[in-house]
């Protein structure tokens, strides 16, 4: 699974009448025909000098800044393995050296054993790419939400299928807890939220649905597929897709970690039903270097061809910006073709880089998630700095076109990615980390939040094209559409809808911070309030008590405030290490799980303190102040609760979004 759950909330995560009336022309096309025999590129040089001194200082530096335990790192070009290096300990107590043998959870580049293992399929006649999913499932069906719109292979594959996005709690501590992937499937089918082949979104069910499917047409359980028809054939003797693994290979997995304070903490949550997306899954460096051997040479063994369709581009968001392969992302680089693959569960983080015409291919995995989740950008930054070195740019980037201002201004605002959950608590990820576009009297664009990353989270931009952008000193691109989505070459995986300005995150995050102002306020006022009362009343001899009914509206009000802030500081508490958000998400603990429970207790309480709030007006409690401040606080439980509501923060039996 990739780190969005990490990242949603350390980080800052549609025009109905266009969504369904057209696809692209990438998804409308059928796939090439497959050759007779499989087309090898010719061999290039595989003279990489200094290699292992690039990467060397890299990822020593990576290690040491970020707090990660360690790492591994696999280069291979023209056939052969150039580079296949570990670094750092496999362990917290640094007993274990990494080496290319060492064991890692694949997390989301299982999804290409997933891919691989389909397609194969799909030439034996046993799977149609565009045929209805419905037509091979059995046990369970997808929801006909849209009536003539099926979910096919062709959409998982592309990320296309519509699903919402929810794993919270999808994840298992102990492997022995895991159940069926159909099971996982039926019982976890989440909403269709847009008709298929209409917005590219990562989809980690759709893709376990696909391994359903092949677990259906083969008539085998998923791992036992990929193991004889990919692992096997491939020499891959230390990569599974089974859980529990065996013992042999948990005796060689590095353990899973996190910065605690000088030291590591260990994470859990790497299991899980749905193994084709990736929970559960391990390999080693020295079997991934061999896959990326088989998928630059279009090795017969995955299949016919399938190698070469799976980093052929079938799905693009916007036809200017690079899309979706099957699985793999168009990420070309330099004016070099690159395709792009990354995983991720708790504690391990993997990147898989192919540059099919240069014959090379580059894989890294650590074993921690470094400090405020770096480890994924880590892996992408040495990608970067690898290709940078020996595949330079041969051609100077598109002059810039000059702009008017009001051009532009149809551009700026908040965006939203299609990614972010509409039914899960998942969706607060769009309150901290909605991109923003800024345009400018020169013609230029500012974004902020698009970058992956953390340190250059602004970019400017010229314009090359009508709508289509160039990012200055860099090589990403942005175009935008006339339905108001924006496209981004740095994530092809996902795209960003504008949003209307009641529905972006600053009057949330304003109306939710004043809400939990006034609760604090009370919380912390209205005991020091009653004490001085009682001090005034003993001071005045004869003064009678405050009525029954005053007090206890005052008590409710105070817990009230009490459970609205325990729940606020627990949320600030929870989100402060990305790293332990993305555990406690992704097993759905009870100290996350509680959350939204407190938050509904608040908000009957909130409910109860509207009541009284009116009995106070109607009988004259407190005088004036003293009503107007108990109904400042029903208002800002109104604003609060509004905004809880929206974010699906509360514990409740209904949808709302």
């Amino acid at each position: 699974m990739r780190p969005t759950i990490a990242r949603w909330a350390a980080m800052a995560l549609a025009s109905a009448t266009v969504l369904g009336f057209a696809l692209p022309a990438q998804a409308l096309a059928p796939p090439p025909a497959a050759p007779t025999r499989p087309i090898v590129p010719p061999p290039r040089s595989t003279d990489l000098p200094g290699l292992t001194g690039l990467v060397d200082g890299i990822v020593r530096r990576q290690l040491t800044d970020d707090k990660i335990p360690g790492a591994a790192v696999v280069v291979v070009s023209g056939g052969r393995t150039v580079l296949a290096k570990g670094y750092g300990t496999a362990d917290a107590a640094g007993k274990r050296p990494v080496t290319p043998k060492t064991g890692f959870f694949t997390g989301s580049l299982a999804k290409l054993f997933t891919t691989t293992a389909a397609l194969q399929l799909v030439d034996t006649g046993k799977l149609d790419l565009r045929a209805d999913v419905n037509r091979y499932l059995t046990t369970f069906k997808i929801k006909n939400s849209y009536p003539g719109r099926p979910v096919t292979l062709e959409h998982l594959l592309t990320y296309t299928a519509g699903f919402d996005d929810d794993i919270v709690g999808l994840a298992k501590a102990d492997p022995a807890d895991v159940g069926s992937l159909a099971r996982g499937l039926a019982d976890r089918q989440p909403r269709r939220v847009r008709p298929p082949g209409t917005r590219v979104a990562y989809d980690n069910y759709g893709m376990a649905l696909a391994g359903h499917l092949v677990e259906i047409a083969s008539g085998r359980p998923f791992a036992q597929y990929v193991e004889q028809h990919i692992l096997k054939p491939l020499g891959m003797t230390a990569t599974s897709m089974a859980v529990p693994h065996t013992a042999e290979l948990d005796a060689i997995l590095a353990g899973a970690y996190r910065p605690n304070g000088d030291g590591y903490a260990t994470v859990k949550g790497q299991y899980g039903p749905w193994t084709p997306t990736g929970t559960g899954p391990v390999t080693t460096p020295a079997d991934m270097g061999r896959l990326m051997l088989a998928q630059l040479s279009n090795d017969p063994r995955l299949g016919r061809d399938v190698a070469r369709r799976m980093q052929q581009q079938h799905y693009a968001q916007d036809p200017r910006i690079p899309g979706m392969g099957y699985v793999f992302e168009q990420r070309p680089r330099n004016g070099h073709r690159l395709v792009y693959k990354d995983g991720d569960v708790p504690g391990h983080h993997n990147v898989m880089a192919l540059l099919p015409d240069d014959r090379t291919g580059i894989y890294v995995v650590y074993n921690g998630g470094g400090v405020g989740t770096t480890a994924p950008w880590d892996g992408q930054s040495l990608v970067d700095q690898i290709v940078d070195r020996y595949f330079p740019a041969t051609s100077q980037a598109p002059p810039a076109l000059a702009t008017k201002a009001e051009d532009l201004k149809g551009l700026a605002g908040t965006y939203r990615s299609t990614r972010t959950s509409r039914t899960s608590i998942m969706k607060v990820a769009s309150l901290f980390a909605a991109p923003s576009v800024q345009a400018h009297g020169d013609g230029t664009l500012t974004t902020t939040g698009l970058s992956p990353d953390p340190d250059d989270t602004t970019q400017r931009w010229v314009r090359i094209g009508p709508r289509l952008f160039q990012e200055r000193g860099g090589q990403a691109r942005i175009a935008f559409t006339g339905d108001g989505t924006l496209t981004s070459s740095m994530n092809p995986s996902e795209a960003l809808e504008k949003l209307a300005w009641y529905d972006t995150p600053t009057p949330h995050v304003i109306l939710l911070g004043l809400g939990a102002l006034a609760f604090l306020v009370c919380f912390l006022l209205l005991p020091v309030k009653g004490l001085v009362g009682v001090a005034r009343r003993r001071s005045r001899t004869g003064t009678p008590p405050e009525p029954a009914g005053p007090r206890a509206a005052k008590l409710l009000a105070w817990v009230t405030a009490a459970i609205v802030t325990g729940f606020t500081a627990a949320v600030a508490v929870t989100v402060s290490d990305p790293n332990v958000l993305m555990e406690l998400t992704a097993l759905n603990s009870p100290r996350f799980a509680a959350l939204p429970f407190v938050a509904t207790t608040g908000l009957l309480f909130s409910i109860a303190v509207t009541g009284a709030a009116v009995v106070a007006w109607v009988r004259g409690w407190w005088g004036w102040t003293g009503r107007l401040s108990y109904t400042l606080l029903v208002v800002a439980a109104v604003a609060f609760y509004k905004v809880a509501m929206t974010y699906n923060l509360l514990a409740l039996p209904f949808p709302t979004n």
